[in-house]
């Protein structure tokens, strides 16, 4: 990483729009996550986020690891069957991967029913 993304990183994490989330077990690289707090201090980066997890959402969601009421204003994301299939979930990519832990992380905390 170059001085100029270190000086970004380090001003969002600063100023809370950004949290250390843990290692990467390939890798040993550290791994950080946006909190609410990006919309107000990076208003761009934010919408370059929620437009990059919409994305993730819609590969998973296509792909039958998500289900997903695409009709609603604030749709229900919940996990199906295949998103517990470690078989199914070897084949995708390491970004969708990682994508659908924090999804199923996220629900967990939210004590959501995650099926």
């Amino acid at each position: 990483m170059d001085r100029a993304h270190e000086n970004i990183m380090e001003h969002l994490i600063l100023s809370g729009a950004l949290e250390p989330a843990g290692i990467d077990s390939e890798t040993g690289e550290f791994l950080y996550n946006f909190t609410p707090k990006l919309k107000e201090v990076s208003p761009m980066l934010y919408e370059e986020h929620v437009s990059h997890v919409n994305g993730e959402l819609m590969r998973l969601w296509e792909n039958g690891f998500l289900n997903i009421n695409m009709t609603e204003n604030n749709p229900i994301v919940r996990l199906t069957s295949k998103a517990f299939d470690e078989v199914e979930i070897s084949k995708l990519s390491k970004e969708d991967r990682w994508g659908i832990e924090e999804i199923k992380r996220i629900l967990r905390s939210k004590n959501s029913d995650i099926m």
